[in-house]
């Protein structure tokens, strides 16, 4: 009786360190699996950090392209009343009222 319980112990204790092993590589491959997350998970915050940056100077660039597009419209109205005005000017001075 005592030489079985013994065996039987034996066995259970190699089952209880067969299944320890399998524990540990299931948390090795976890281990694993998190640090190749972890490492992805940096390039992206990466990437994102740097398409902040990326946007915030294409919004500067964009602010100020429209603000030289205002000015070249307000610039262009400008001329267009100068050419209304000069084609006045012409008119009256080619009408026939000025004719002696």
């Amino acid at each position: 009786g005592h030489e079985q319980l013994l065996k039987m112990m034996e066995e259970r204790m190699m089952d209880v360190e067969q299944k320890l092993r399998l524990v540990k590589r299931l948390l090795q491959d976890k281990v694993n699996q998190l640090k190749e997350q972890l490492s992805k998970n940096t390039k992206a915050d990466s990437m994102v950090k740097d398409l902040y940056v990326e946007n915030a100077q294409l919004l500067k660039a964009l602010e100020a392209t429209e603000q030289r597009q205002k000015t070249a419209e307000r610039k262009n109205y400008l001329l267009e009343e100068k050419i209304a005005n000069l084609n006045r000017i012409v008119k009256n001075l080619a009408s026939p009222s000025f004719s002696p």
